[in-house]
């Protein structure tokens, strides 16, 4: 009973203690851990938001400021961190606006013709099918024998939205606090991730300061291993998902406006927003463009979808494997487990965080099996 082991022993005695009464209160230490995570969350979401602005704001270091004659120049090494995460911010706030300039506008113009567009498209769908099927009478005696009434259908839907209305107008505080809330942690987020990427050199050594002095050293050793993988895995990721949904969306709206298709733009951005989605976005943006070019010309519609069947076989087998590739080193059925097991937990958020998470598990297992095998002096082909 030394002074170490007596040491271990009373701190395995308050831990068990403090786990009793955490159990025997969980209510009041749930309750504790909310409020901590509210306190907190700004700076959680300040810290997303500066991993996602050190991507463009590194490629402009690198290649605006890192080559030529500005490479060695003292003027430029001091304001290339300032004008680069100005230039991220800029291509941010350009993307966030070519999406709502663009999707928005088409959106609300198709939602105050819906009227007019379901009507007009149920017939010209009825009418296609009358001139398809004309000599399978069943077919067209079945589909005469609908009774689909397009007036019906509008004042259902505007009636479920009057009601969303009313709700709203009836906790108007509620939202109106919401919103203020939400706004205010965006704010303090965003002002926190600007300190990050202005002083992440100085952040990263004062971290690891703190880890050496608190932990042994082969300890942090693993750890700052750990997180140099996890930053590697996280930046290729979204770097090469982007630049893969960019050229995805670039090739439907071509397409699109090549064949004379309805909503070119429209469907372009929507394909290449919804594609930053791993594996089902592009589908839930061919389903929504679909469905829009469906209300317009039926027959379009179908050729819409080979034409996407053909675009997403060229896209996977040709663009993906190129451009985002390896990038997180994941087999494709951990990539479907990851996205299945995110998007169940966390929604689309959960699908595009738990790709490169799983991805870093993997690696991590992998070298650990690796050391594991070698160390018994096992082979495996």
């Amino acid at each position: 009973m030394d002074k170490k082991n007596m040491k271990s022993i009373m701190l395995l005695i308050l831990f068990a203690v403090l786990l009793y009464l955490g159990v025997q209160n969980i209510d009041v230490v749930l309750d504790v851990i909310a409020t901590v995570i509210g306190l907190v969350f700004p700076f959680i979401l300040g810290g997303g938001i500066a991993f996602v602005l050190n991507v463009p704001m590194s490629f402009a270091e690198r290649n605006i400021f890192g080559r030529g004659k500005l490479k060695g120049s003292k003027a430029a090494k001091k304001a290339a961190r300032p004008v680069s995460l100005i230039l991220a911010i800029l291509f941010v706030i350009f993307i966030i606006a070519v999406v709502g300039g663009v999707v928005l506008p088409e959106l609300g113009k198709t939602a105050m013709g819906l009227g007019k567009g379901i009507e007009t498209g149920l017939q010209n769908l009825q009418d296609w099918i009358d001139s398809t099927f004309q000599q399978n009478s069943m077919i067209v005696e079945w589909v005469n024998s609908l009774d689909i009434q397009p007036q019906k259908i509008v004042d259902s839907v505007m009636q479920v939205l009057q009601s969303g209305v009313n709700n709203i107008l009836s906790s108007t505080v509620t939202v109106t606090m919401g919103i203020v809330n939400t706004a205010v942690n965006v704010s303090i987020g965003f002002v926190f991730a600007c300190y990050i990427l202005i002083q992440k050199e100085k952040l990263m050594i004062q971290a690891k300061k703190a880890l050496f002095a608190l932990l042994p050293e082969k300890t942090v050793e693993y750890l700052l291993h750990v997180c140099t993988l996890a930053n590697n895995t996280f930046s290729r990721f979204v770097t090469g998902q982007c630049i893969e949904a960019v050229i995805l969306g670039t090739m439907f709206f071509v397409a699109m406006t090549v064949f004379q298709f309805p909503y070119a733009m429209l469907v372009g951005v929507l394909i290449a927003f919804t594609a930053l989605i791993p594996i089902f976005g592009a589908f839930i943006g061919c389903v929504i463009s679909a469905l829009l070019i469906l209300l317009v010309s039926p027959m379009k519609a179908l050729l819409f979808l080979i034409l996407f069947l053909v675009l997403q076989q060229i896209e996977g087998n040709l663009i993906y494997p190129h451009v985002v590739g390896g990038s997180v080193g994941l087999p494709s059925v951990w990539v479907l487990v990851a996205v299945t097991v995110g998007g169940s937990l966390m929604g689309v958020a959960g699908m595009l965080i738990f790709i490169p998470l799983v991805s870093v598990l993997y690696a991590l297992f992998r070298e650990w099996m690796y050391k594991s095998l070698k160390k018994k002096g096992v082979q495996v082909e």
